[in-house]
């Protein structure tokens, strides 16, 4: 089965792996779609994110979508539709105990450096999972807009994180995929009123589509002083705290939802102790991944974030794609047919390149090994 594979920085290869055999307890999914995430991008352009260095061979990927292949317990049906909760945890720590398994300091993440040996993704074809880390996917959900519900349920817990929405002022700094997410969450879940602000016009266009109403281009307007009741920082940029601090009313609140930088980064924390402003930090989602389905399910409305579609055989051209600044919104990868799960995974990726491409394709069985390779950034 064809997946994709960063062995440092630059270093991207779409090669073959054996199919997996699952484990007990575990379900052989074949997979349909997969989200390209920001910590993919840093895997791949630098070899790292922060401190979590790749040392070995690592399939990317835990924005992941795709049906029951196996389950050797035999309670999922084939073809059953299922989104992958890509997270573990140690289950015994005081963070586990508390109920908060995602800042367990031996959580373990498909895709992710942070564990050695690495815990590999969910590019691939097909990926042996834990039964209790599915969901299945509500009826009329295409798994097109399900491949959304793991950034969605990371944008719900960072609402979570702020006390909730319902009858707020909400700001998202940062309208990049999972900054419009999270407008559209907020939306969702109440907020009076939702702002975004970016500095490209494009992705602001997406926050509107998806729940925004009003927003500012970063750079050119200003936003209003002491307003917003909560301010959600999407972006991660480094000047992006000191930015939104003069926004946020008195006794507000600031989500840091966008990735910092490795490097320290600098806050102005007189406004914080003079308006008692709170600065909290978010980190994945605990729980609601069904609650994320079942917004999707509701609407089609965040669908908007996706705006490119590549074949798994083209994950390097998806990568370069993703991280290209003049392209908003989301980029998946088609990993194999959304209808076909119980065929072989070679022949479902050949045919499903052929229908997105509209191109002829090589077999998989003659592409034992596609290795691609860019140059460092």
């Amino acid at each position: 089965m064809l997946t994709a594979v960063v062995h440092g920085a630059g270093d991207l290869r779409v090669e073959q792996r054996p199919d997996p055999v699952p484990r007990q307890g575990e379900v052989l999914v074949a997979m349909t779609h997969g989200g390209i995430c920001g910590s993919d991008l840093h895997y791949y352009r630098e070899g790292a994110v922060g401190s979590f260095a790749v040392r070995e061979p690592l399939a990317l990927g835990h924005e992941v979508v795709g049906r029951v292949a196996e389950d050797p317990a035999g309670r999922l049906r084939p073809g059953t539709p299922v989104a992958v909760h890509p997270g573990t945890s140690c289950g015994t720590c005081q963070e586990c105990a508390e109920g908060h398994p995602q800042v367990c300091a031996g959580a373990g993440y498909l895709g992710s450096a942070a564990t050695f040996p690495h815990t590999q993704g969910g590019f691939t074809g097909r990926l042996a999972v834990p039964a209790d880390r599915l969901h299945a996917v509500p009826d009329g959900l295409p798994l097109s807009r399900a491949v959304l519900a793991e950034p969605l349920a990371v944008a719900l817990h960072a609402l979570r994180r702020a006390g909730g929405v319902a009858g707020a002022r909400v700001l998202v700094n940062g309208a990049g995929p999972i900054g419009a997410l999270t407008a559209g969450a907020a939306r969702s879940w109440g907020a009076v009123e939702v702002w975004a602000s970016d500095i490209r016009d494009a992705q602001l266009r997406i926050a509107e589509r998806t729940g925004a109403d009003t927003t500012v281009r970063a750079g050119r307007e200003a936003l209003p002083g002491e307003y917003f009741d909560v301010v959600v920082e999407a972006s991660g940029a480094p000047g992006a705290p000191a930015a939104v601090m003069g926004a946020v009313r008195r006794r507000g609140v600031i989500v840091q939802l966008g990735s910092a930088p490795a490097e320290p980064v600098p806050v102005p924390f007189g406004p914080v102790v003079a308006k008692e402003i709170e600065l909290r930090g978010t980190f994945r989602f605990e729980g609601g991944l069904g609650t994320a389905l079942a917004m999707l399910a509701a609407s089609d409305r965040l669908e908007a974030v996706v705006t490119r579609t590549f074949p798994l055989r083209d994950a390097v051209e998806a990568m370069e794609t993703a991280a290209d600044p003049a392209v908003p919104g989301k980029v998946v990868l088609l990993l194999g047919s959304e209808d076909t799960a119980a065929a072989p995974a070679s022949s479902t990726a050949s045919a499903t390149t052929a229908t997105l491409t509209g191109r002829p394709t090589t077999s998989d069985t003659d592409r034992t090994t596609r290795t691609t390779r860019r140059a460092s950034p």
